[in-house]
C-alpha cells in the first residue's frame, strides 16, 4: 500500500494499486460495518417553527420597483411545439453531448472532461448522484445532462473583472438565466460595496477581512445563515459545518431541506436511516421495480442503463408519475452505438421498453394510489394465505402492522379513485404484478418529497416494502433518487440544522471546542427570517437560493435587508444579483479542475445516492485567474473570523493536504474510519446501511408501520381552480439552465410555458400558445406571475405543469410538506387566465428604475 500524503506529499491524490477484483461488490454486504444512528430524523415538533405566512401584497411590486430583477426577464424567446418523444436518448443524446461539451470547453478540454467523469481515477460528474457501476465502466461512462454540466464547468471563457466594469448589476439581471450561466467562468473575487451598481475586483485577503468584519460584529452568531448547495463535495462541507459551529451557530440550511428533506423524515423513524437501502446491483436483480414522481430521463438519464439492465433480467417496471415521460416509455443506450453486434439495432429499433403499466397518476394522489395498491394486496392475501404478505418478516422485524393494516383495509375506494385519478381494475393490475414477487425496488423523488404529504406517502411507500418482506436482501428495498452529486454526502458530513448530539459531542472532542446544540434554521425558515430582519449575513457555499427557493420575490426582500451577502460559485446566476448591502462574489474550482496545494494535487469526494463514496480528482487545468479551490476558502474565512478561537495551524494543514482533513473526519463520523485507505480503492468504499442489512436502528429497533392520516386536499378546491407542480426541463439541472429547449416534451426555443389538459384549455376559452397570467392561492391570499404561454399537453384533468424557477414566484412560503418544513412545489392551488393586456403601467415603472441603475 502506498504511503497517505500526510507522510508522503508526492502521494496527493494518488490511488492505490488495487486489483479490480478486490474493490467492493454492492452483492457483497456483511463486510459494512455496524449501522449508524439516524441521521436524518427531524425531531422538531411542528409547533416550534415558524409558521407564519407573509402575504404577496407585502412584495406585490418589488418586481415593478426593483431595478435587479429576482425573477426571470417576461420576454418570451421563440416558442416551437412538436409531439413529445416516445424514445429517450440514442444517437441524438450522444450529437447533443458533443455539440455542448465542444462548445463551451472546446475540443481538447471537452473531451478530456468527457473522457475522466466518472471513471474510477477521474471526477466525479457535478450534476446527479447516481451510482456508477461497482466493476467496468464504459470509456464514456455519462449521460448528456452529465455532459452539459461537465461541459459548463469546463468552459474557456471567462467572466472577469472586465465583464462586471462593463454589465451592471441591473443589466445582468436583464439576461436570461441561461445567458446568465453561459457568460463564463468567474475568476476573480468581486466586492459589491453599499450604493454600487456594479461588482468590482477586490483581494482575496480583503475579502475574507469584509466577512470577518461583519460576522464577529453581529449581537449573535445566529444572526448569520450558511447555506451549501448538494455539488459541494465532502471535504468542504465538513469544513464549512465546522467553521459555522466554532462560530457558534447551527444556522445551516441545505438544498436537501427543499428535496429529500421528506425522504429522510420518514425514513429515520421507520427504518432506523433517512438514506436509500438498496445498491446498484440490487436494481439489476429486482423483479418488480416501482417509480413514484421521478423522471430519470431527464433528470438522472444513467439509471435508464440500469432499468434496460433490469428488464433484461425479467424486470417488471410499474411507473407512477402524472406525465409519461420519454424515459420512462422506450431507452435506446448510447452505449449500444459502441458494439457493433448492437449498433444496428440501437440505430434503427425502438430501444428497449421501459414500463410495463404506467399508472397517471393525478398531482398529489400517490398516498390514495399505494393505498389501493395495498388493499388489493391484503384481498389477494384473504385469497392465499401466506403467499402475498410475508408474515416472518413482519413478526420478527417490525411493529405497528395490525394498526396499519386495519387502516388500508377501512380506506374506501370511493376515495382511493377520487383522488388517485386511478380506477379499481388499474391498481389490481399493479397489485396482481407485485403479489407474488418478493423482489421490489421503489423509487421516487421530488415528485413525492414536495407534496404536502409528501412524509406521508414516503412511509407508506416503506409499509408497502414491509408487508412484502422487500428489504434487507438482494434485489429490494428503498431508493429515493437524489438530485445534486453530493447532496446525501453533505448532510452526512454535518451539514444540517438539527445535528444529533452524539455528532457534536464527536466533534467538539475532536476540535477541542463546545459546539452548539440548540438547532438552527433550515431553508423555509432563514427565508423568513431573512425577510424578517433577523438576520444580518448570508453565506452560500455553492447554489442558487434565489432561483431554488419558493416565494422568489420573498427570498429576494430578504436578501435585500442583509449587510453582508457572500457568494461562493463557479459561474454567474440570478443570485448573485440580487444582493445585501455589501456583496462578495468569491470564484472556485469544480469538479474537473485541477487543485494544486502544498502537498501536490488534491482529490476530494462525494457520497451518491446509494451510500458509495469514491474519489473526485480535477483533471483540467482552471481558466487564467485567482480561483481558489471551496477548501482555502472556507479556511481563509475560518482563521480570519475566529482567529485565535480556533487551532489556526490545523486549517493551514487542512488547506494544504486534504487528507487531513480526512483524517478529522474518520474519528468524527462512523463509517468513515481509516478514510484515506478506503478512498484510495478503485470505485471507492460503502459505508454502513442497517436496513441493508436488516439491523434498524429505530428507537424500538424495529421496522415500524406506519397508520398515516389520509387528509383529502383535492376537495378543498374551488370551482375554476387548478392543482400545479413544477418540473425541469430537459436541458436544466436544478437552476442551471444550458437552454430553451425541451426535447422530449417537444417545446423548443421557450420556458414561459404552462402544460395544460386540452379540457381544462377549453373550459377556459384557451387555445394552443395562448397567452396567458397564472395565479396562485394560500390561505387566502394569491401570487401572479404573467406572460405564460398554454400548451396542451397529455396531463390529469385538473392539474397543470410548468418549468422552476420560472413558476416558484407561485409556491407560498408557509406551503410546506408535513415534518419535513420542504415547500410544496407539487402541490400549488391555481387560478389561470387570459394574459391582461393592461400591463403597461408595470413595465414603464421597471424601465423608470433601471435608468436610475
Amino acid at each position: 500500500m502506498e504511503d497517505s500524503p500526510k507522510s508522503d506529499p508526492t502521494q496527493a491524490g494518488h490511488q492505490q494499486q488495487q486489483k479490480a477484483e478486490n474493490a467492493p461488490k454492492s452483492g457483497e454486504r456483511s463486510d459494512q460495518g455496524e449501522a449508524p444512528a439516524p441521521d436524518h430524523y427531524r425531531p422538531d415538533p411542528q409547533s416550534m417553527r415558524d409558521e407564519s405566512n407573509i402575504t404577496p401584497a407585502e412584495v406585490a411590486n418589488a418586481k415593478y420597483t426593483n431595478p435587479i430583477l429576482a425573477q426571470p426577464p417576461e420576454a418570451l424567446t421563440g416558442l416551437t411545439l412538436d409531439a413529445p418523444a416516445k424514445i429517450a436518448a440514442g444517437v441524438t443524446a450522444v450529437l447533443k453531448s458533443m455539440e455542448f461539451s465542444w462548445k463551451e470547453g472546446g475540443l481538447d478540454r471537452g473531451t478530456r472532461g468527457l473522457l475522466k467523469m466518472n471513471q474510477k481515477d477521474g471526477f466525479d460528474c457535478s450534476s446527479c448522484a447516481w451510482p456508477d457501476p461497482d466493476d467496468h465502466r464504459s470509456v464514456a461512462e455519462f449521460c448528456e445532462n452529465g455532459a452539459k454540466a461537465t461541459a459548463s464547468d469546463a468552459d474557456d471563457k471567462a467572466a472577469g473583472p472586465e465583464f462586471f466594469a462593463k454589465h451592471s448589476l441591473a443589466q445582468l439581471s436583464q439576461m436570461t438565466d441561461r445567458d446568465q450561466n453561459n457568460a463564463g467562468r468567474l475568476t476573480h473575487p468581486m466586492v459589491k460595496r453599499p450604493g454600487d451598481n456594479h461588482y468590482s475586483p477586490i483581494a482575496w485577503a480583503d475579502a475574507f477581512n469584509i466577512i470577518a468584519k461583519e460576522l464577529n460584529a453581529l449581537d449573535s452568531p445566529d444572526e448569520a445563515l450558511f447555506y451549501t448547495s448538494g455539488k459541494v463535495p465532502n471535504e468542504p462541507a465538513f469544513l464549512f459545518q465546522l467553521f459555522a459551529k466554532q462560530f457558534g451557530t447551527n444556522n445551516l440550511p441545505d438544498c436537501s431541506n427543499m428535496c429529500h428533506e421528506s425522504s429522510g423524515a420518514a425514513l429515520s423513524p421507520t427504518l432506523g436511516l433517512g438514506k436509500g437501502s438498496v445498491t446498484l446491483n440490487d436494481i439489476y436483480e429486482a423483479e418488480v421495480i416501482l417509480i413514484i414522481g421521478q423522471n430519470p430521463g431527464t433528470n438522472h438519464p444513467r439509471m435508464l442503463s440500469a432499468l434496460q439492465k433490469a428488464k433484461k433480467n425479467g424486470a417488471k417496471i410499474i411507473s407512477i408519475n402524472p406525465l409519461l415521460e420519454a424515459g420512462l416509455n422506450h431507452f435506446k443506450n448510447p452505449q449500444d452505438f459502441m458494439n457493433p453486434f448492437k449498433a444496428l439495432g440501437a440505430l434503427l429499433g425502438d430501444g428497449t421498453q421501459i414500463t410495463d403499466l404506467f399508472l397517471q397518476v393525478r398531482v398529489d394522489g400517490d398516498m390514495a394510489l399505494l393505498r389501493g395498491i395495498m388493499k388489493h394486496l391484503f384481498e389477494a392475501e384473504d385469497l392465499n394465505p401466506g403467499q402475498v404478505v410475508d408474515r416472518p418478516f413482519i413478526d420478527k422485524y417490525t411493529t405497528g402492522f395490525e394498526s396499519f393494516e386495519q387502516n388500508i383495509r377501512n380506506t374506501p375506494w370511493e376515495d382511493i379513485e377520487e383522488l388517485s385519478g386511478i380506477s379499481r381494475a388499474q391498481l389490481l393490475e399493479a397489485a396482481n404484478i407485485i403479489a407474488p414477487k418478493q423482489k421490489i425496488i421503489t423509487c421516487w423523488a421530488m415528485g413525492v418529497t414536495q407534496q404536502r404529504q409528501g412524509v406521508q406517502t414516503i412511509q407508506e411507500i416503506v409499509n408497502l416494502q414491509l408487508m412484502k418482506g422487500a428489504i434487507g436482501k438482494p434485489g429490494a428495498g428503498t431508493c429515493p433518487v437524489r438530485g445534486h452529486s453530493n447532496v446525501q454526502g453533505d448532510r452526512t458530513m454535518g451539514v444540517w440544522e438539527q445535528p444529533t448530539k452524539a455528532f457534536q459531542d464527536a466533534l467538539g472532542k475532536e476540535f477541542n471546542f463546545q459546539p452548539p446544540y440548540e438547532h438552527g434554521l433550515d431553508v423555509v425558515d432563514s427565508i423568513k427570517a431573512m425577510y424578517k430582519g433577523k438576520t444580518k449575513v448570508y453565506f452560500s457555499l455553492g447554489g442558487n437560493l434565489l432561483a431554488a427557493g419558493p416565494d422568489t420575490e420573498v427570498i429576494a426582500e430578504g436578501m435585500r435587508k442583509q449587510k453582508l451577502t457572500v457568494f461562493v460559485g463557479t459561474k454567474l446566476n440570478r443570485g448573485h444579483l440580487v444582493t445585501g448591502e455589501t456583496s462578495l462574489l468569491l470564484p472556485c474550482f469544480t469538479h474537473a479542475d485541477v487543485d494544486m496545494q502544498r502537498s501536490g494535487h488534491q482529490m476530494t469526494s462525494c457520497e451518491n445516492s446509494m451510500g458509495v463514496v469514491s474519489q473526485n480528482k480535477g483533471i483540467l487545468v482552471p481558466l487564467e485567474g485567482q480561483m481558489m479551490s471551496e477548501v482555502a476558502i472556507i479556511a481563509g474565512v475560518a482563521i480570519a473570523t475566529l482567529g485565535e478561537k480556533t487551532n489556526i495551524a490545523d486549517w493551514v494543514a487542512m488547506t494544504e493536504n486534504y487528507d487531513v482533513i480526512r483524517d478529522h473526519i474518520s474519528r468524527v463520523i462512523p463509517g468513515f474510519e481509516n478514510f484515506n485507505e478506503k478512498l484510495r480503492r478503485p470505485g471507492g468504499f460503502y459505508l454502513p446501511n442497517g436496513p441493508r442489512e436488516r439491523k434498524f436502528t429505530t428507537k424500538n429497533g424495529k421496522a415500524n408501520f406506519t397508520t398515516t392520516e389520509f387528509q383529502k386536499y383535492q376537495r378543498e378546491l374551488e370551482p375554476g381552480q387548478l392543482v400545479m407542480m413544477t418540473v425541469r426541463s430537459h436541458d436544466q439541472f436544478n437552476t442551471t439552465i444550458y437552454d430553451y429547449n425541451d426535447r422530449y416534451r417537444g417545446v423548443t426555443g421557450e420556458r414561459r410555458v404552462l402544460f395544460m389538459n386540452e379540457q381544462d384549455m377549453a373550459e377556459r376559452g384557451l387555445k394552443s400558445k395562448d397567452l396567458i397570467d397564472i395565479t396562485s392561492h394560500y390561505l387566502g391570499s394569491t401570487r401572479t406571475v404573467e406572460k405564460f404561454l398554454a400548451i396542451p399537453y397529455d396531463i390529469p384533468k385538473g392539474n397543470v405543469a410548468a418549468y422552476f424557477p420560472e413558476a416558484n414566484p407561485l409556491v407560498p412560503i408557509a406551503s410546506v410538506a408535513k415534518t419535513s418544513n420542504t415547500p410544496t412545489s407539487k402541490y400549488v392551488v391555481v387560478t389561470v387566465v387570459p394574459a391582461h393586456k393592461t400591463v403597461g403601467a408595470p413595465v414603464e415603472l421597471r424601465v423608470q428604475a433601471e435608468a436610475t441603475a
